[in-house]
Formats: C-alpha cells, structure tokens, sequence
C-alpha cells in the first residue's frame, strides 16, 4: 500500500521547495476538467493558498462537461481561475490544417501553453506541469505543449497509481471516474488511441523502467509481446520530448 499522506507531504513540500529558488511565490496551473491537472491544482492549493491561479481553455472543439467538472473542482477547493477560450486562435489558422485532428491537436496544446505563459507572466508566476509518468514515458503529449513546464510535481506518478491518490486528495467524483482523456476533439480517448488501459500498460511499465526487466523477463512474467513491443518502441521513440534540444559541439580549433 502507498502512503499518500507521505507523497502529498513530499510534493508540497518539493513545489514550495522550487517556487522559492526563483524568488516568486505565485504559481499558474492550466485546468482541463481532467485527473492530472486537477491532482496538481489540489498540491497547489495546499502548497500556496491564493497564491494559484488556475486557468481554463477551452476551444471548439472541447467538451462542455470538461469545463464544468474543472469549475466544480475549483468551488471545491475554492481555487481562484479565469476562463480563457483558444477557439479564435484556431479558427485563425485551422485553414491550413487540412482538417489533421493530430495537427488540431497539438497545434491547440501549444495555443494553450502561449496563453498560460502569457497569464503566468503577468502574474509574475512559475508553470506548474500536469503530466504523469506514464505520458512522458510514452510521449503521450505535444512537445512545447502540455509537457512544457518550469517544475512538474507527478511526473514520477504512474497515471494508474494517480486516481487513488485523486481519490485521496477528494478530488471530485466526476473528474476521478471519467475516461482519461486530452479533450483535443469531442469524444477522444487516451486508452482508445493507445490501444489499452494505463493499468495494463503501467503494469508493464513499472518493471519495463523500473526495475529494468528485459523482454524476455516481460514475457516470462506473463505480459503480452505485443504491449511489450508497443511500450519500448513509444518510448525509444518519444524520448526527445523530455529533453532540452540537443546543441551542436563545436571545435573551434
């Protein structure tokens, strides 16, 4: 069993820890009506009181419902947040997007991203990320979009371990029992594109990374082949995103 009053200690204490290095005392979260970014707000309440502003974007394309379980999480915990709609970002540029849902996309979770920095410069404020271990493993976000943060306090969080500590946290019901999805388009479904649940993956992960198992470990531990194969190629693949870019040496002489 996890302690999670002992988890919650350390990462309000890990995000009171790195907002201070920096000299300010405010932080800005991104609210989708989503588990990740609502485990995170809940941190940060504890973490900062007041001092979290929490921001919802909703585009064209999002669902209703997502903006409403992000409000009744935010009169939950009584989290200051402002509504700021990406659609006329969009609809300025999605003529050139041949009507691509993955280049929609992404092309929203950058608007969002520009807007949150936007916020949180003017409220002299650090990004705080919303991405789970089991999304940055497998690149399961977009680059300069979602991933991007100034500190991130579950990316060491199994997304199948973060609904108990949701749970744990009281967040709300809605939000905990709804399918995990990025509401990049209506009725989207991160398991539906990955192709299985995050607890069947995440039960490959923890001994795939963790414990450094290999293939054949995997099988003969009884997991799938093909899972196996899916998860070490997504992460071999995707491994870029969670690095700085790679900067050219030089020799000058």
């Amino acid at each position: 069993m996890i302690n999670w009053d002992n988890v919650k200690e350390q990462l309000i204490t890990f995000l009171q820890d790195e907002v201070k290095k920096t000299g300010l005392k405010k932080v800005t979260v991104g609210l989708s009506g989503g588990l990740d970014s609502a485990v995170v707000a809940v941190l940060c309440k504890e973490a900062f009181g007041d001092n979290l502003n929490c921001v919802l974007m909703p585009s064209q394309f999002s669902s209703q419902s997502s903006t409403d379980h992000a409000v009744e999480l935010c009169e939950k915990f009584d989290i200051r947040y402002e509504i700021v709609s990406i659609a006329p970002m969009i609809e300025a540029f999605i003529d050139n997007m041949d009507d691509d849902k993955l280049r929609i996309g992404n092309f929203s979770a950058r608007m969002r991203m520009s807007v949150l920095y936007d916020i949180s410069s003017r409220e002299k404020s650090i990004v705080v990320g919303t991405s789970n271990k089991s999304e940055l493993l497998l690149g399961y976000g977009t680059i300069f979009g979602d991933i991007a943060c100034a500190v991130n306090p579950i990316g060491e969080m199994y997304k199948s371990d973060e609904f108990e500590f949701a749970k744990f946290l009281g967040v709300t019901d809605a939000i905990v029992n709804k399918a995990p999805s990025a509401d990049l388009w209506e009725g989207q479904s991160d398991e539906n594109e990955l192709g299985y649940s995050y607890k069947q993956m995440d039960d490959v992960l923890k001994p795939m990374v963790d414990e450094n198992k290999s293939k054949n470990e995997l099988i003969v531990l009884g997991f799938d082949e093909k899972l196996i194969d899916m998860l070490d190629y997504r992460i071999k693949a995707n491994a870029f995103k969670g690095k700085l870019p790679t900067i050219a040496k030089i020799k000058w002489s």
